[in-house]
């Protein structure tokens, strides 16, 4: 038989070690691991949003696609589709609307003195409005640079295309808010879908 002698410092100190690693396994598992659980779902979440961020909207069917991401139903075909030019510079009706982009991802400084188009699709399931609600997309070149949801009211309501970044942006005068609405205070033309709007 074997003996082995283990000296009183040696053993408190393996005790300490084996000690030290049962705290580190409740740490990983209860602190540790969670954390990282939350920094994956955030990642993967700035992921998500970054998709919203210049996403493809030359079909219909890829601006639908684009507008059911944040649960909105709308009707099928755009109500409206116009021709738009985003001002060289902002007044601050459109300093202030482009706020509300940037909050959402997008900033429409980057497109001034560039034409885009609006699509206006109205939307069929916005919950607590009886008046008609419209969501507007922004495109330029194929691509979605910003837009909004807002009530037909005048005194109504806009705020990005997520519910849950809701907040009321209201100009002082009739003109101006509709103006913000569609993305422009400067030029609006009817532009049909087949023909592309004329890049400045």
């Amino acid at each position: 038989m074997v003996t082995l002698k283990i000296s009183k410092k040696k053993l408190v100190a393996g005790l300490a070690i084996l000690a030290l690693a049962a705290a580190g396994g409740i740490f990983l598992r209860d602190t540790l691991h969670p954390m990282l659980s939350q920094t994956v779902a955030e990642i993967t979440q700035t992921v998500s949003d970054k998709k919203s961020v210049n996403a493809p909207a030359e079909t219909n069917e890829e601006r639908l696609e684009f507008i059911s991401r944040f649960g909105w139903e709308v009707e099928q075909e755009p109500t409206e589709i116009l021709e738009v030019l985003i001002p060289q510079e902002f007044d601050q009706v459109y300093t202030d609307y482009n706020i509300l982009q940037q909050k959402q991802g997008y900033d429409l400084s980057k497109y001034q003195g560039k034409r885009c188009k609006r699509y206006t699709y109205e939307v069929t399931n916005y919950s607590g409005e009886e008046g008609e609600v419209y969501l507007n997309l922004l495109v330029y070149k194929n691509k979605v640079i910003g837009g909004d949801v807002c009530s037909a009211q005048i005194d109504g309501f806009m705020h990005g295309f997520d519910p849950s970044t809701a907040q009321t942006f209201a100009p002082e005068e009739e003109d101006t808010a509709a103006a913000s609405a569609a993305g422009t205070d400067t030029l609006e033309q009817p532009a049909s879908e087949e023909s592309p709007a004329s890049q400045g």
